[in-house]
Formats: structure tokens, sequence, C-alpha cells
């Protein structure tokens, strides 16, 4: 529906109002710290399994996957202030026991924290 006007100058009224599957959820955020995980009952009967904090990844080093513990998180493509406060997300900058990587999964979504190896220690 369109939020603006009509080019009269009526306003567009909604024609009912949001359901409530179509309100969003509070935001899940996923932290370095001891693994806590939480299973998540969403629509159709699917269980989501959301990954709240870890301090592992799964480690991908161009030959074999390994299993790294996360020191530290070197900075966020969205934002630096997340990198600050140590969250997980896609595409984040990690150090690992291996060396750094980039997060390439959602954690949020998949309960894991999958990388790529970037640079070797």
């Amino acid at each position: 529906m369109n939020t603006g006007r009509k080019h009269t100058g009526g306003k567009y009224h909604a024609n009912r109002k949001r359901r409530l599957y179509e309100h969003g959820g509070n935001e899940r955020r996923t932290l370095l710290g001891e693994t806590k995980r939480k299973i998540m009952n969403v629509r159709g009967g699917t269980k989501k399994h959301v990954l709240l904090s870890t301090n592992k990844a799964n480690v991908f080093n161009g030959k074999n996957i390994e299993r790294a513990e996360i020191v530290n998180v070197l900075e966020t493509p969205q934002n630096r202030f997340l990198a600050r406060q140590n969250r997980l997300m896609k595409g984040a900058i990690i150090e690992t026991s291996l060396g750094k990587a980039r997060i390439t999964n959602r954690p949020t979504q998949e309960g894991v924290v999958n990388a790529i190896l970037i640079e070797n220690k």
C-alpha cells in the first residue's frame, strides 16, 4: 500500500491491521562466550536452532574443515561497534586459533558458526 498521500491530498487508509505472524520478533544476538543454544518453534511446526553464544567455529582451510576456538571478533561489515561487542554475524572477521577467518553463515538462523580461513597464524 502507498504510505504517502493521493494526488488530491487525501490519505490512504489501511484496509486491515497487521496480523500477529506479520509482526517482527525480537532481535537475536550471537555473542562470543560459552556455547548456548535455544530451540524455537516457528510457523508450520518447524523447529529452528538458534545460537545465542559460542566460542567455537567450523573453519574451512582450503582442504578440510577443522573445529577452532574463537579468540576475538576483529571487524564486522555492518557496523564497527558490533565488533566491539563481540557479536558473531555473517561476514564478520574473527580471530581463531588457526588464524583469521570470515563467517560465511548466519549463526542466529542455523545454530553453528561456519567460517573460511583468510590468513594462517
